[in-house]
């Protein structure tokens, strides 16, 4: 599946099966060539040739997962995608939505910049719960996932009647995350509403990897 790509740089990337690897580690904290010769159905020897050139320019890094207690040898190499590996992805954000968050505090002051999110954020929650289909909350949970998974956040919905989870494996705001944490809590008030229930928000990032979960509190 290519659609999670940024369709500008697919060209440099090369071949698709390059970019099954790239969506497939995205959703994780990173993968063996084995496993993901498994999942994709590629060979063993083709998934490593794609991963030392991925690794070469620059997008994947490599570690050595400690091996399971009894078992001898040397520990298996693990791939998982690198920072830059984030510009093949969808993105909203960008230098000048920056520089406009920065000349409205400059102008009205610090509170500026969170008062122009949470009014987005407020408008973003209303289209969402226009679209979002399911009486129970399992059922809506899966709805917005399938929206926000067409917007690029690469997201998966899951449970069962008042029981429901959204994982999310990449933000098109990642760059504005970094410099406007008040979006993580805003991002959890809009679920809360789209959902209609309480929900906590976590967040993991490790590297190039990128994970936040929102689960009914």
């Amino acid at each position: 599946m290519t659609s999670n790509l940024n369709q500008k740089l697919i060209q440099q990337i090369g071949r698709s099966q390059r970019i099954s690897i790239l969506n497939l580690l995205k959703r994780s904290q990173g993968r063996p060539v084995a496993e993901m010769a498994g999942k994709l159905g590629m060979s063993y020897m083709g998934v490593k040739q794609h991963c030392l050139q991925l690794h070469r320019e620059g997008y994947l890094d490599t570690t050595r997962a400690p091996n399971p207690e009894g078992r001898l040898g040397r520990p298996e190499m693990w791939y998982f995608l690198t920072p830059k590996s984030h510009e093949l992805f969808p993105q909203t954000s960008n230098t000048i939505t920056l520089e406009l968050l920065g000349s409205a505090e400059s102008l009205y002051g610090a509170t500026a910049s969170e008062k122009l999110l949470y009014r987005l954020f407020q408008t973003l929650a209303a289209n969402y719960e226009e679209k979002v289909k399911g009486e129970s909350v399992a059922a809506r949970a899966k709805s917005f996932a399938k929206i926000r998974d067409a917007e690029g956040y690469m997201s998966e919905g899951n449970g069962s009647g008042a029981k429901a989870k959204i994982v999310e494996y990449h933000s098109p705001l990642l760059d504005l995350l970094k410099d406007y944490p008040v979006i993580e809590r805003l991002e959890e008030e809009l679920v809360s509403k789209v959902l209609k229930v309480p929900v906590k928000r976590t967040a993991e990032r490790n590297a190039g990897q990128y994970k936040a979960t929102f689960e009914v509190a």
